[in-house]
């Protein structure tokens, strides 16, 4: 069952001089994450705007949880969760009297409000600065109680546009590690990101947007493999560069290159594992002593290059639409 229908959403500003979204069309499958990836401007914010009902489309159809996003704006509401790129929490208030504001914004009772915040702030590590104001939090505690206060409802569906922005390595790991307990517990995910490990480590699957189009799908095993197979990888002395270059292309049946900078020669193969044996053993034979040896695999980096031409940015989406 599809959570999540988007179906030739288009989207212009400027009089229809800029195309932000160009009949994009994606789904997830109820109980499962799809990363969106995307450089700057690409639409992914766009998207999520549209399918949590705080944006229009010019035209194209959006269903979340079986209602019309369109039609029924108030319902959907009802069934989701959203997370923008910045903590919108009241930073005078306490963390306990944010999560108890945004329970009574919901129409929750008092009594059940307190509750459900007491119950957030367990479950992400927030109990005990839950009465600190919010402006002495660190930007971790904050990205975890704006995720909480989305989380008020219990949402069937949850948006998380670019929920890691800002945090360092370890907040963003506290924050994976929370995420992935609440698809556990069957919430379905749309997460937009440009952190590339992210969608690896935490996406079903993985949706490329550029110019405000689904540009490739697929699992991120599924996209590494569009672009090519595993490259040898070998570092040798600068006296050795030569007959180095030869033997790997002579091994991976493929011209090798050459990074002068690294000394790096390097050569994509099919046979993976058995042609860096081959390669160690002709090095040997030669008398080369390699100073680093390496099979790589292809990385989302370089699904990411190689579909849209560039790296990607790991900075906000820059257009406020």
């Amino acid at each position: 069952m599809k959570s999540i229908i988007a179906e030739d959403l288009v989207k212009t500003y400027d009089k229809g001089a800029v195309r932000a979204l160009d009949h994009l069309s994606l789904d997830v499958e109820e109980g499962t994450v799809l990363g969106v990836l995307g450089p700057n401007g690409a639409g992914k914010t766009t998207t999520v705007r549209i399918l949590a009902t705080l944006l229009n489309p010019d035209s194209g159809r959006a269903i979340v949880g079986g209602i019309d996003v369109i039609k029924h704006p108030e319902k959907v509401r009802e069934v989701i969760g959203l997370s923008g790129q910045y903590a919108a929490v009241d930073e005078i208030l306490t963390g306990w009297d944010n999560l108890v504001m945004f329970g009574q914004l919901y129409h929750l009772g008092k009594k059940q409000a307190v509750a459900r915040a007491e119950e957030l702030l367990e479950q992400f590590s927030l109990t005990e600065s839950a009465r600190r104001p919010i402006k002495t939090y660190s930007g971790g505690m904050r990205r975890r109680l704006d995720l909480a206060a989305s989380l008020i409802v219990k949402p069937k569906v949850l948006f998380l546009d670019e929920p890691t922005t800002g945090l360092d390595p370890r907040g963003r790991q506290e924050m994976w590690g929370v995420i992935q307990e609440l698809v556990k517990g069957g919430v379905t995910l749309l997460l937009t990101t440009q952190y590339l490990e992210e969608a690896d480590q935490l996406a079903d699957e993985i949706a490329v947007i550029d110019h405000g189009k689904v540009i490739a799908r697929g699992t991120s095993d599924a996209l590494k493999k569009q672009v090519g197979g595993e490259r040898l990888q070998i570092v040798v002395e600068q006296s050795h560069i030569a007959q180095t270059l030869e033997i790997v292309s002579r091994v991976s049946k493929n011209p090798a290159t050459l990074d002068e900078g690294m000394r790096l020669i390097s050569a994509p193969v099919s046979t993976g594992s058995a042609a860096l044996i081959e390669a160690l053993r002709e090095l040997d034979g030669a008398g080369i002593h390699p100073l680093d040896v390496s099979l790589k695999r292809p990385s989302l980096d370089d699904v990411f290059m190689s579909l849209t031409g560039h790296v990607a940015e790991e900075l906000k989406e820059e257009a406020k639409k």
